[in-house]
């Protein structure tokens, strides 16, 4: 029997006053945090959720996070993460799909009214019987939603204390949405004991603090599992202090970095490129460049490659090498690891991490190995087996049975390996484009895109980006006598697709590179 609350239980009896969560001048010790998480399990069990029952969680990085996704777990309810992002055809999409019973929503702000998005998505439901905004303004009761409450009336005089259900280990505790060549986004159904087992596994990989002092900035989003995993349950696990930053702004996360004396650091290529370009722009004297060295002894990218000039760039300005991983939603997400401590290579994606094992297999999974000394290196697609992997797409048994086969995964992932078994991506059998760290499947671009009146033909591929690693565009064949506009074809996917998804470039054509049997050369779109 084990929760994954365990993690927020321990740090309130261990280390009670210790700061867990920091945001601006709000500062909440483990026992705070932990207190309001049992107040969130005794509003859902009150309000009818029960153990299995999905709860959906839709914040930035913002205290409301831990305490709704650790108050779901302890009455033992399913998390479901949702992007902030998402419209609200997409929240509700995830909603339905999920069969979520309740709703949590930041109330968000002018130019990102979630909120209201999540409640229009909420009200579509039939499912979802509860909802629940949480306000910008910390104890306000009134909510700015026609028909809503806010999480701080909801909670008042609920008890501070909760038995926290004991699940069994491989009950789901947390379902992550990402898409596939498929189309629609599916839930990857991530158990306690793999999170709890992640947590521990990027627990390990940090470099302690001479001092004992462990204060991550928490930027990268808690909804998505990357965020959720290396900066705040692995944190929870080491009894460190989280300092949340909801969005990325480089001269804001120097400024947090210099004042609550930042010990580690995880982002996406794109992040540490902000960090450069702000200390590089800043005026003399603003920061303590040294003092922001002197205290990180740990950067961990992720998301997309590493550019390695970039990260050469940064160990010279900030003293600390950037270790580099792997993984996906599907693998919790930590599969392996370049740790310049135990031995890393340049472009390398590291070798598989503690409980884990990588090999390469061809498409009727046959392993891939060199036949014999002096051979090239083997390779393949990427396979993962261990503690790490999903139970299974939620409600999707004939692609589970795709892609999971006697405990391995297929990850879609081409690599070749060396000798010294380091692991190097090569291309991607899925057309999966990762733009600022966020998976974009052109499967569903297309499919919104193909809705529009004036679109025959659509094939959506990534194109080379400086700071975004990879930029969406759309290959666009009007119908016959229709015409359309790149500007009208804009406003109609920013109706109906995330701000990280819809295309910022379009360009029309009147055929498209095929193959004899009618596939579309994407290969030759994105070479130009």
């Amino acid at each position: 029997m084990f929760n994954l609350s365990t993690l927020l239980e321990d740090g309130a009896r261990s280390v009670p006053e210790k700061e867990c969560l920091v945001f601006g001048d709000t500062r909440l010790n483990y026992a705070i945090t932990d207190m309001i998480a049992s107040q969130v399990a005794n509003l859902l069990v009150a309000r009818g959720v029960r153990p299995g029952d999905r709860v959906a969680l839709a914040s930035p990085n913002l205290p409301y996070f831990p305490f709704v996704y650790f108050g779901a777990l302890k009455a033992g309810a399913v998390v479901v993460p949702l992007n902030v992002l998402l419209t609200p055809r997409e929240i509700a999409y995830h909603l339905e799909d999920s069969g979520a019973k309740a709703l949590f929503a930041f109330t968000g702000t002018p130019d990102l009214p979630l909120g209201q998005r999540s409640f229009d998505a909420f009200e579509q439901v039939e499912s979802c019987e509860l909802f629940v905004d949480m306000p910008a303004t910390a104890g306000a009761t009134e909510s700015t939603i026609e028909g809503a409450e806010t999480i701080w009336a909801a909670l008042d005089g609920m008890p501070g204390t909760f038995e926290t259900v004991q699940s069994n280990g491989d009950d789901t505790a947390v379902i992550i949405y990402t898409s596939g060549t498929t189309g629609r986004p599916k839930g990857a159904e991530l158990s306690h004991t793999n999170l709890m087992m992640n947590a521990v596994v990027a627990a390990g990989l940090v470099n302690p603090h001479p001092d004992g002092r462990d204060v991550s900035l928490v930027v990268l989003p808690l909804f998505h599992i990357f965020g959720q995993t290396v900066m705040l349950n692995a944190a929870l696990y080491r009894h460190g202090t989280m300092v949340l930053l909801p969005r990325f702004d480089g001269d804001q996360a120097l400024s947090l970095m210099q004042k609550e004396g930042v010990t580690g650091f995880a982002g996406v290529p794109t992040m540490y490129w902000g960090l450069l370009n702000a200390a590089r722009a800043a005026e003399p004297g603003r920061y303590d460049l040294e003092g922001i060295a002197a205290n990180m002894v740990d950067a961990v990218s992720g998301g997309s490659a590493l550019p390695a000039r970039l990260a050469e760039d940064f160990t010279e300005l900030f003293g600390v090498g950037i270790k580099e991983g792997y993984g996906l939603s599907e693998t919790s997400p930590v599969a392996s690891f370049n740790n310049p401590a135990t031995g890393a290579k340049p472009g390398s994606i590291g070798r598989p991490v503690w409980g884990v094992e990588m090999r390469l297999i061809d498409p009727d999974w046959n392993e891939v190995v060199k036949e014999k000394e002096g051979d090239e290196d083997p390779v393949g697609e990427i396979a993962i087996r261990g503690h790490l992997i999903m139970k299974g797409y939620h409600d999707r048994p004939e692609i589970n049975a795709e892609v999971i086969r006697d405990g391995w995964f297929r990850t879609g992932d081409i690599a070749r390996r060396d000798d010294d078994g380091f692991y190097f991506i090569i291309d991607r059998s899925k057309d999966m484009i990762i733009r600022g760290g966020y998976n974009v499947y052109p499967r569903e671009v297309e499919e919104v895109l193909m809705t529009h009146d004036a679109v025959g033909l659509v094939a959506v591929v990534g194109v080379p980006h400086d700071t975004h690693g990879e930029e969406i565009k759309a290959f666009v064949i009007p119908k016959e006598g229709s015409e359309v506009t790149a500007e009208e074809l804009d406003a109609f996917a920013r109706e109906r697709l995330a701000a990280y998804k819809y295309p910022r470039e379009f360009e029309f054509r009147t055929e498209l590179p095929m193959t004899s049997t009618g596939k579309i050369l994407k290969r030759e779109l994105r070479e130009g």
